[in-house]
């Protein structure tokens, strides 16, 4: 059960978080819409949309991405001013344990990694789905209508190249679509256009047929055959944000299919599906970082612990980001790149709350 004591630090620590989610919030919008105004006069947007599709969706996205360092910051702040007042000499004189004194601490980042997974995992792709679509929508167009060079799996043993595809006209142009048996070619279809119809029914226009049987040949030409593949035109696109739009099962999903089918850049999708397993681990980190530093009255106030302990928190986002740039240039795994920063900075809040009771 909780006592008076995890209910006092549980409030302090979950009002100081919102609270500074709160203002920073504040000031981003403030920011993003001086940076965006221009955008939404010169393409009209109207004040319902930009409200309720965009803003009302940034501030999920926007507190999930900072909640880490939100996180650090309000334990730094309330646990140092605990010190400051001389309460954590108070608590630890009344024989409570430094142990005791930090289950609190760890039941409020519980509830912070709760709701960031959840938020990253169910709630936010939607709300960036419904955002994203307004800024290509009022913003900046960034999403291309064609693709080049696509080359697939669509089956087992089934190679689908596409050299240019126009989503607009729903047409692909330079077409081949390749079987084999093992690693023996059984046939090859050559067109100059593929069109998709509906689902996974496509028509070949123009077109050569080759079967092979052995050292014979047969080729086949003519004008337009309809034919089923297991292929939609969406998964010939991928654009910056996609990843970011998909819940937790739809990304799994994703990545195992383009996997099959042989699709090497996906390795921003593998990024974002474990950081959202392991993002929700760095509030536990960070707020045992935090609490390890600042639990001791120092001379000079908070300043010398808020000043240590953003260092830190700057150190884990910096670090973050590096090793995600290791995984999408291939030199580390996405699940190693992800979680490396985590292990080693579980050390290093080890090795602090050792010390920290001393």
């Amino acid at each position: 059960m909780l006592k008076k004591l995890d209910i006092y630090i549980i409030k302090k620590f979950l009002g100081t978080f919102f609270l500074a989610i709160a203002m920073i919030i504040v000031i981003a919008v403030v920011f993003d819409v001086s940076e965006k105004i221009d955008d939404f006069m010169e393409h009209n947007a109207p004040l319902s949309a930009i409200v309720f599709d965009y803003y009302c969706n940034f501030i999920p996205y926007f507190v999930n991405l900072f909640s880490p360092l939100f996180t650090f910051i309000a334990v730094i702040l309330f646990t140092s001013k605990l010190a400051e007042n001389s309460e954590i000499i108070a608590i630890l004189s009344t024989g409570i344990s430094f142990n005791r004194l930090v289950r609190p601490y760890m039941i409020s980042a519980g509830l912070i990694a709760i709701l960031t997974f959840t938020l990253s995992g169910y709630i936010i792709p939607p709300a960036n789905a419904e955002r994203l679509d307004f800024q290509e929508e009022y913003v900046k167009k960034k999403r291309s209508d064609n693709a080049t060079k696509i080359q697939m799996e669509v089956a087992p043993g089934e190679i689908l190249f596409i050299d240019y595809y126009d989503k607009t006209q729903k047409m692909g142009y330079r077409a081949s679509l390749e079987k084999f048996d093992g690693k023996t070619l059984v046939s090859r279809i050559t067109a100059d256009t593929l069109v998709w119809d509906t689902l996974h029914n496509w028509s070949i226009h123009t077109y050569i047929r080759r079967d092979f049987d052995g050292m014979y040949e047969k080729m086949t030409k003519g004008v337009r055959i309809d034919t089923i593949i297991p292929v939609e035109p969406e998964e010939f696109f991928t654009y910056k944000g996609m990843y970011e739009q998909m819940k937790n099962d739809e990304l799994k999903n994703y990545i195992e299919k383009q996997k099959s089918r042989g699709i090497g850049t996906i390795k921003e999708f593998e990024i974002e599906y474990e950081q959202r397993f392991s993002f929700p681990f760095a509030a536990f980190i960070l707020t045992l970082i935090g609490v390890s530093l600042s639990s001791k009255k120092v001379k000079g106030g908070m300043g010398m612990n808020l000043g240590f302990g953003l260092l830190l928190s700057f150190s884990y986002i910096l670090f973050y980001t590096v090793s995600s740039e290791f995984a999408v240039s291939g030199s580390l795994s996405p699940r190693l790149a992800v979680w490396l920063p985590n292990i080693v900075f579980s050390i290093i809040a080890a090795v602090l709350y050792r010390k920290a009771p001393k």
